[in-house]
């Protein structure tokens, strides 16, 4: 399926966790599109945030339930990438926070 690149990336994730991973391995998080492939996610993150990337792992997160009194509901599903940038690249956005 062809996404636009702008739509591909819907924001980034900021984790105790993920914050961690960055300062450790140089990996960022972030929640993609739901028909989006590692090809579409790695040039994404090239060609919007104009660094080079290493690797791209992804992974569906399913939905929780979740109990309100007798009511029960679902959360959506979403897609997760971790996307692992080259040796010496960062990303200016996460400098700041």
């Amino acid at each position: 399926m062809k996404v636009d690149s702008h739509r591909i990336l819907i924001r980034p994730l900021l984790t105790e966790k993920l914050t961690a991973l960055r300062e450790a391995t140089n990996t960022v998080g972030f929640v993609v599109h739901p028909d989006a492939n590692r090809i579409q996610i790695r040039l994404a993150v090239e060609v919007l945030l104009k660094v080079k990337v290493d690797k791209v792992n992804v992974m569906n997160v399913r939905g929780k339930v979740k109990k309100l009194g007798r009511f029960s509901g679902r959360r959506s599903d979403w897609k997760k990438a971790l996307v692992t940038l080259k040796q010496g690249e960062k990303l200016e956005m996460y400098e700041s926070a």
